[in-house]
């Protein structure tokens, strides 16, 4: 052991002193006669949010290259300062310390003496001199090109160059990579302290990597201020000050948590012939930063609050098997109803697990959220928000001697109801016989128009929503209850250009097709509110209050497989599911409302913590009529406070109009 360290020594300190002697290279050796030039490096293609904020990177390497002038002049400093303190006094070789190194290596201490020219040189040109090899031939390949590089570039060309070229951990390349990454900030932003954090990081990314070895971090940090204060960069006084500053990186790696997002974005410009993975783009997406970090964060509580239920024995997340993503899943939408501008998608519970896209790309059975399509049919056919329907046993024969027996959740039947309390208590009899009344294909067009690819099968079943669909699809088709009728289509690119500026790619313009009557549409959407208040959803109001406008359907399928919320505000449109990937029941009592509702509201509720919210407008041609909850009809002086609420009619089929009479056609007498 003591030999061959003594050896080691013994070697190092040789090789030193000949590079420190300026040794020339071998006879035949390979030559670095291209070394020495900077050559542009591989660039980010930016993922922005719609207000400009990072939401993600894609291409091979991931570097944004920034000037020098725009950075505090500290921050260059307390590099140079840790890295190379005679910067600027050496040619591309310090000999001073060269000759330092070979001491200290004589001592048994041995370090490296490359300065940030020699270090620039073989990071940027590693096919021509490989940092990996320790023979004397590359290291006197390496000076060569250093002093060949300081003859053709000044000091701040090369510094500059430096700082975007250098490999800071995680695969983030430069400096404002580092800084928008660790601390959430361009570089032009940096304080004293965030400098000299980074600046340690050359020497051993991963060792001293501030959000996984804080101590560590911040021990090297202050290393790199006592030297800067050493060197008259910075004063004492302003060194101590920046020690006393906590390390605090950013969450989530200085991004909102949108990989699904990015992974859509690759796919849409690849598919329009854009290479973004070459680098050098920028897109600019719908995305809601706010709002899609929210979506992220109330996915994951919610999740973890499934797995936490009584009688749950499914796999969890936290013990998942490595590349595994057999546990419980889910899927966050939200859309602008006004233009279909997607706010915020999570396609699973983690990207690096899984990255198919279940907001997308899963076929997922809605249950009863596919209701308010049924109840909008009937309602733009014949009937009212107050005719009554009877929720009572069924025994619907089917093709081949079948019987299709439809039952709610409770196992009870409830008997005669209005068609607003049907839709509030999701009774399953009732929205079969309205789509059996109806016609399944003529919901099933009104479905095409609101947005819904997928196939609406023939059978009564899909009346409560047995027929897949994805969950972006579901969602946009709400959007249509959200905004007086209109269907939208989803897009998530406002516009993507090249690295001069030029505007190569835009999504469609938002186009609106009217498909529902606005009148109708609110009638819905008012009958959906009640779900919120004293329905399936009233979970929804522990996280949203009362002053924001809120309406929404719930769905839960056969056995609890898969559970749905679908809701609006005035501004937004949005839908959580829940499931496992390989339908499998859930848990015993899990439900639209205990399990996808609280995430839909905690993501709602902290949203609108910070803004105003709008309201629903009444359209022309309804009429505003009090009725008794009770009675199943207007409401009169009997009826008790508590029983009355305000129903809503098209002009014209309100109770007591006298028009009505004449609805079949004249009266003969």
């Amino acid at each position: 052991m003591h030999l061959r360290l003594s050896i080691a020594r013994a070697s190092t300190a040789a090789t030193i002193a000949l590079l420190a002697a300026g040794a020339v290279a071998p006879a035949g050796a390979q030559t670095a006669s291209e070394a020495w030039q900077i050559v542009p490096q591989p660039q980010s293609s930016l993922v922005l949010a719609r207000d400009g904020q990072l939401i993600g990177e894609l291409g091979a390497q991931l570097r944004v290259s920034v000037p020098i002038h725009t950075l505090p002049l500290y921050v260059g400093q307390a590099f140079i300062a840790v890295e190379d303190q005679r910067f600027y006094k050496h040619d591309g070789v310090d000999v001073v310390g060269m000759a330092a190194a070979f001491k200290d290596a004589l001592r048994g201490h041995v370090r490296g003496a490359s300065t940030i020219t020699q270090q620039l040189v073989g990071n940027m040109h590693p096919d021509i001199i490989d940092r990996a090899d320790h023979s004397i031939g590359r290291k006197i390949h390496e000076q060569n090109a250093a002093r060949e590089m300081e003859r053709h570039y000044d000091k701040a060309q090369i510094l500059e160059a430096y700082l975007n070229q250098i490999h800071f951990g995680h695969g983030w390349y430069g400096i404002e990579e580092a800084a928008r990454h660790y601390f959430g900030i361009p570089a032009a932003r940096l304080s004293l302290a965030q400098a000299a954090t980074l600046a340690a990081l050359p020497k051993g990314p991963a060792l001293f990597d501030p959000v996984r070895h804080p101590d560590r971090a911040r021990e090297r940090r202050d290393l790199v201020l006592s030297l800067m204060a050493q060197q008259g960069y910075v004063t004492a006084a302003a060194a101590a000050a920046a020690k006393t500053e906590p390390i605090v990186t950013a969450p989530g790696g200085g991004m909102s948590a949108a990989p699904y997002v990015v992974d859509v974005v690759r796919r849409e410009a690849e598919a329009n012939g854009i290479a973004i993975m070459n680098g050098g783009y920028q897109v600019t997406t719908t995305i809601d930063a706010q709002l899609q970090t929210l979506a992220a964060d109330a996915l994951a509580s919610g999740l973890a609050r499934a797995e936490a239920r009584p009688g749950y024995n499914r796999p969890k997340y936290a013990a998942r098997a490595a590349g595994s993503s057999d546990y419980l899943q889910g899927a966050v939408v939200a859309i602008d109803p006004e233009n279909g501008d997607v706010l915020a998608l999570v396609g699973g519970r983690n990207y690096a697990d899984s990255r198919f896209n279940r907001a997308l790309n899963a076929l997922r059975q809605p249950g009863s959220a596919f209701k308010p399509i049924v109840y909008a049919t009937a309602l733009a056919d014949t009937l009212t928000a107050s005719s009554i329907v009877f929720d009572t046993a069924l025994a619907v024969p089917l093709d081949r001697n079948g019987v299709y027996r439809p039952r709610n959740d409770d196992g009870q039947f409830l008997g005669p109801m209005t068609l607003r309390d049907a839709l509030t208590r999701s009774r399953n009899p009732v929205a079969v016989q309205l789509g059996m009344a109806e016609g399944m294909d003529t919901i099933a067009a009104l479905a095409r128009a609101l947005g819904i690819t997928t196939p609406i099968a023939p059978f009564p079943s899909s009346a409560i929503g047995a027929s897949a669909a994805r969950p972006i699809e579901m969602v946009a088709a709400y959007a249509a209850f959200d905004n007086d009728g209109s269907s939208v289509t989803p897009r998530f690119v406002h516009r993507l250009t090249d690295a001069s500026g030029r505007q190569v790619f835009t999504e469609r313009s938002a186009v609106r097709d009217s498909v529902l009557d606005p009148r109708v549409s609110f009638i819905v959407r008012d009958m959906m509110r009640d779900v919120v208040s004293r329905g399936t959803a009233t979970s929804v109001r522990r996280y949203v209050p009362e002053n924001i406008e809120v309406a929404g359907k719930t769905g839960t399928t056969n056995n609890n497989t898969d559970a749905w919320f679908i809701g609006m505000t005035p501004e937004i449109v949005a839908g959580v599911w829940v499931g496992f990937d390989k339908p499998v029941p859930i848990a015993p009592g899990a439900a639209g409302g205990s399990l996808a509702a609280p995430i839909w509201g905690d993501m709602i509720g902290r949203y609108y913590q910070s803004r105003g919210t709008g309201e629903w407008n009444l359209p022309a041609g309804l009429v505003a009529v009090d009725y008794d909850r009770d009675k199943l009809a207007p409401a009169d002086s009997t009826t008790l406070p508590d029983r009355r609420y305000t129903e809503y009619f098209l002009e014209g089929t309100q109770p007591g109009d006298p028009w009505a009479l004449f609805a079949n056609g004249p009266i003969v007498f």
